[in-house]
Protein backbone atom coordinates (compact mmCIF):
# COMPACT_ATOMS: atom_id res chain seq x y z
CA UNK A 1 0.00 0.00 0.00
CA UNK A 2 1.23 3.45 -1.25
CA UNK A 3 1.99 6.48 1.41
CA UNK A 4 -0.71 8.45 -0.74
CA UNK A 5 -3.52 5.52 -1.00
CA UNK A 6 -6.23 6.39 1.74
CA UNK A 7 -9.39 4.50 2.86
CA UNK A 8 -12.50 5.99 2.65
CA UNK A 9 -14.44 5.21 5.88
CA UNK A 10 -17.58 6.82 4.43
CA UNK A 11 -18.97 3.19 4.05
CA UNK A 12 -18.31 3.05 0.24
CA UNK A 13 -17.44 -0.31 -1.26
CA UNK A 14 -14.38 -0.47 0.21
CA UNK A 15 -15.68 -1.48 3.70
CA UNK A 16 -19.39 -2.98 2.43
CA UNK A 17 -21.39 -0.71 5.06
CA UNK A 18 -21.69 2.05 6.63
CA UNK A 19 -23.14 1.05 10.02
CA UNK A 20 -24.00 4.66 10.85
CA UNK A 21 -25.77 5.86 7.93
CA UNK A 22 -29.69 4.29 9.38
CA UNK A 23 -29.03 7.46 12.26
CA UNK A 24 -28.89 10.21 9.38
CA UNK A 25 -32.75 10.00 8.93
CA UNK A 26 -33.47 9.89 12.77
CA UNK A 27 -33.43 13.54 13.23
CA UNK A 28 -31.68 13.13 16.17
CA UNK A 29 -29.94 16.68 17.69
CA UNK A 30 -26.54 17.77 16.13
CA UNK A 31 -24.77 18.22 19.57
CA UNK A 32 -25.88 17.99 22.96
CA UNK A 33 -27.44 20.59 25.15
CA UNK A 34 -25.23 22.60 27.18
CA UNK A 35 -24.48 21.56 30.65
CA UNK A 36 -24.77 24.63 32.68
CA UNK A 37 -28.23 25.65 31.57
CA UNK A 38 -29.14 22.33 32.48
CA UNK A 39 -27.94 22.35 35.61
CA UNK A 40 -29.01 25.68 36.56
CA UNK A 41 -32.64 25.52 35.42
CA UNK A 42 -33.42 21.88 37.18
CA UNK A 43 -31.44 23.51 40.67
CA UNK A 44 -33.88 26.29 40.17
CA UNK A 45 -37.03 24.44 39.73
CA UNK A 46 -35.91 21.87 42.72
CA UNK A 47 -34.91 24.48 45.35
CA UNK A 48 -37.64 27.07 46.29
CA UNK A 49 -36.32 28.69 49.07
CA UNK A 50 -33.08 30.44 48.92
CA UNK A 51 -30.51 29.51 51.26
CA UNK A 52 -29.56 32.27 53.88
CA UNK A 53 -26.23 33.69 53.50
CA UNK A 54 -25.24 32.43 50.01
CA UNK A 55 -25.72 29.33 48.10
CA UNK A 56 -24.78 25.97 48.01
CA UNK A 57 -21.83 26.13 45.90
CA UNK A 58 -20.21 29.35 48.41
CA UNK A 59 -20.31 26.41 50.93
CA UNK A 60 -17.45 23.49 50.67
CA UNK A 61 -18.35 20.06 51.27
CA UNK A 62 -17.66 20.08 55.75
CA UNK A 63 -16.34 16.52 55.55
CA UNK A 64 -14.02 15.82 52.84
CA UNK A 65 -12.48 13.61 54.45
CA UNK A 66 -8.48 13.39 56.45
CA UNK A 67 -5.35 14.62 55.23
CA UNK A 68 -1.82 14.53 56.69
CA UNK A 69 0.80 17.43 57.27
CA UNK A 70 3.94 16.39 57.81
CA UNK A 71 7.15 18.40 57.90
CA UNK A 72 10.20 16.71 55.70
CA UNK A 73 13.73 17.55 54.83
CA UNK A 74 14.58 14.57 53.03
CA UNK A 75 16.14 15.03 49.48
CA UNK A 76 16.55 18.55 49.53
CA UNK A 77 19.80 19.85 50.80
CA UNK A 78 18.64 20.39 54.12
CA UNK A 79 15.96 22.79 53.07
CA UNK A 80 12.24 22.29 54.93
CA UNK A 81 9.08 21.73 53.15
CA UNK A 82 5.72 21.06 54.46
CA UNK A 83 4.14 17.87 52.40
CA UNK A 84 0.62 17.64 52.31
CA UNK A 85 -1.01 14.50 51.10
CA UNK A 86 -3.33 11.69 51.74
CA UNK A 87 -6.31 13.68 49.35
CA UNK A 88 -9.09 11.05 48.17
CA UNK A 89 -11.46 11.95 45.82
CA UNK A 90 -10.67 15.26 44.28
CA UNK A 91 -8.57 15.87 41.17
CA UNK A 92 -5.14 17.76 39.86
CA UNK A 93 -7.00 21.19 39.24
CA UNK A 94 -8.37 21.27 43.24
CA UNK A 95 -4.79 20.59 44.10
CA UNK A 96 -3.04 22.92 41.84
CA UNK A 97 -5.96 25.68 43.39
CA UNK A 98 -4.79 24.24 46.71
CA UNK A 99 -1.18 24.64 46.53
CA UNK A 100 -2.11 28.21 45.29
CA UNK A 101 -4.11 29.39 48.11
CA UNK A 102 -1.61 27.78 50.53
CA UNK A 103 1.24 30.02 49.13
CA UNK A 104 -0.60 33.19 49.18
CA UNK A 105 -1.41 32.27 52.85
CA UNK A 106 1.92 31.42 54.12
CA UNK A 107 3.87 34.02 51.61
CA UNK A 108 6.26 31.13 50.10
CA UNK A 109 6.46 28.80 47.17
CA UNK A 110 5.01 25.47 46.49
CA UNK A 111 4.22 22.81 43.76
CA UNK A 112 1.98 19.64 43.44
CA UNK A 113 4.36 16.89 43.07
CA UNK A 114 2.75 12.93 43.10
CA UNK A 115 -0.50 13.73 43.92
CA UNK A 116 0.42 15.85 46.63
CA UNK A 117 1.23 19.30 47.88
CA UNK A 118 4.69 20.55 48.98
CA UNK A 119 5.01 24.20 50.27
CA UNK A 120 8.34 25.42 51.41
CA UNK A 121 9.43 25.94 54.82
CA UNK A 122 7.32 24.70 58.22
CA UNK A 123 3.92 26.50 57.50
CA UNK A 124 1.81 23.61 58.90
CA UNK A 125 -0.15 25.86 61.45
CA UNK A 126 -0.99 27.55 58.11
CA UNK A 127 -1.50 25.44 55.93
CA UNK A 128 -3.98 23.29 58.66
CA UNK A 129 -6.27 26.67 58.46
CA UNK A 130 -6.47 26.69 55.06
CA UNK A 131 -7.52 23.03 54.93
CA UNK A 132 -10.07 23.43 57.65
CA UNK A 133 -11.45 26.07 55.58
CA UNK A 134 -11.88 23.87 52.57
CA UNK A 135 -13.42 20.81 54.42
CA UNK A 136 -10.75 18.89 55.12
CA UNK A 137 -9.85 17.20 58.25
CA UNK A 138 -6.49 18.05 58.44
CA UNK A 139 -3.84 15.98 61.45
CA UNK A 140 -0.46 16.55 61.80
CA UNK A 141 1.56 13.85 60.95
CA UNK A 142 5.14 13.03 62.02
CA UNK A 143 7.33 15.24 63.80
Amino acid sequence: MAKNDKISTSGGSDLGQNPFGALGGLNLPSAPAPAASQSTSAHQSTNTQPAAGGSERDQPNRNRGRVDIRRSTAGRGGKTVTVVDGFVGIGLPEKEQLAKTMQKVCGCGGTVKDGRIEIQGDKRDAIAKVLSDAGFRPVMAGG
